[in-house]
């Protein structure tokens, strides 16, 4: 399946966008009883004519992509199942405010797992998703194609089984402002040592540390420029190696050699020294005010910062430049699922929802609604004038395949992993440790999770 997706991702990417020329966040429970549990329909809320009824419960996080395109679709369900009284869990602090909820086995019904607090893969690991993996067959598009067979990039897998559907595409990358870049002659770098020399000459001539990043959410970093340098170093492999945390990965060559150019980055002085008490709004606000000049982000930033953005300011996006020189740019996608509670009080309902919402209507609102991309192949954008130039030239890129290479991560990595290592990483950025230190210290951090799993 890696191979396919290496060689034809391009293609099926190709098929969203090229009709738009008119848009941040291991072993469960028994799977059996999972799989007989969710088929059997224990727990199904019906009225007496057998449609579906009870209470259902969302859990949404509100970051980037706003939350109009949820109000949408949620109000469309009610309209079609009236027997159905949801209730909404949702905002920009709901995975910590909700933690308790899924502590004390009572959760919601549905939740979309992204922004900071949540993790996929420790949610499974907990045991507390739904095997979604025959209900995914079951699921079919308005058009009678199988939902399995639609999506841009395929599920995460666990042994095998899919506890979470895909429901958005983005990829992160780093950003850059178009208009100034123009007006100062400076080009957008197209390998690492480019991007050391262009930063080097924005510090000369304009007197700032060039990048910046937040160092409250450090796995911005991991994610959008630790991944794709892995990605060049390692193909699909080494990304496979890291995130699972397998024996010598994080002190391999490869990955020295990519923690030894961001220390280099730290001696040069191009990383703002300020980042480690930034969070992700403040640092994205220092780069829209040119205090930096380049910062990883996925494709919600511009929605995001749409009040903040200055008059004249042209976003402009690349892939992470952290390849060596000849190679092409790497492009991690990182997606955003949608899932069902292991112990959801209604999962008819909660079945129902997620049928409902996985619609190429749905996918085009998605994106009039984000600037971003539902994980949908062939949906129709025709019509719409509410896609970003960006978008379109991100979208350019992508689909040159002497240009970009696509690598895919198994699944996200897990919170139990993910936080040492970020420590870690903060602590290299600011220079208070060396890249050896730190693959020390990732690797000790491997260790231990690996341990936690016996």
């Amino acid at each position: 399946m890696k191979n396919w997706w290496k060689y034809t991702f391009a293609t099926l990417l190709l098929l969203v966008f090229m009709v738009v020329a008119g848009c941040t966040p291991g072993a469960g429970g028994d799977d059996s009883d999972s799989e007989d549990d969710s088929d059997s329909g224990e727990g199904m809320e019906e009225s007496a004519d057998g449609e579906i009824s009870g209470e259902l419960e969302i859990q949404y996080f509100v970051g980037g992509y706003g939350d109009s395109w949820w109000k949408e679709v949620i109000a469309d369900f009610q309209e079609e199942y009236p027997d159905v009284t949801i209730t909404e869990h949702a905002g920009p602090n709901i995975n910590e405010e909700m933690r308790s909820r899924w502590v004390s086995e009572d959760p919601p019904d549905v939740v979309y797992i992204d922004g900071a607090g949540s993790s996929e893969t420790q949610m499974v690991e907990d045991g507390q998703l739904m095997n979604m993996t025959s209900f995914l067959d079951e699921i079919e598009l308005e058009d009678g194609s199988s939902l399995k067979d639609s999506f841009i990039v395929d599920p995460a897998t666990y042994d095998g089984e899919i506890y979470s559907l895909p429901l958005v595409f983005d990829t992160w990358g780093t950003w850059y402002d178009s208009a100034w870049f123009e007006e100062k002659g400076w080009e957008a770098p197209e390998n690492f040592q480019d991007f050391m020399d262009t930063m080097g000459t924005i510090q000369d001539e304009e007197g700032i540390a060039p990048f910046v990043t937040t160092g409250q959410y450090p796995y911005y970093f991991l994610r959008g420029m630790m991944y794709p340098a892995f990605g060049a170093k390692g193909g699909d492999e080494l990304l496979t190696q890291t995130i699972q945390g397998q024996e010598g990965a994080w002190s391999s060559d490869e990955v020295m050699e990519v923690i030894q150019n961001i220390e280099s980055m730290q001696e040069e002085g191009y990383i703002d020294s300020d980042f480690g008490a930034l969070n992700h709004t403040q640092s994205q606000m220092n780069f829209l005010n040119h205090d930096n000049a380049f910062i990883p982000v996925g494709f919600w930033l511009p929605n995001e910062m749409s009040e903040d953005t200055p008059e004249g300011f042209e976003y402009g996006f690349i892939p992470s430049p952290m390849q060596e020189e000849g190679e092409p740019y790497a492009i991690v996608p990182d997606l955003r699922p949608l899932a069902i509670a292991e112990q959801a009080d209604n999962p008819e309902a909660a079945k129902a929802f997620v049928e409902f919402v996985f619609t190429k209507e749905y996918a085009k609102s998605f994106s009039e609604h984000t600037g971003a991309l539902m994980n949908l192949q062939g949906v129709d954008l025709t019509g719409s004038e509410e896609v970003p130039s960006f978008l379109i030239e991100a979208n350019e890129m992508i689909n040159n395949p002497g240009k970009v290479q696509i690598y895919q991560k198994p699944h996200p990595m897990s919170a139990d992993l993910e936080t040492p290592i970020s420590n870690s990483l903060v602590s290299l950025m600011l220079g208070n440790i060396t890249a050896e230190e730190f693959v020390e210290e990732a690797e000790a951090a491997a260790e231990e999770y690996r341990n936690s799993l016996e």
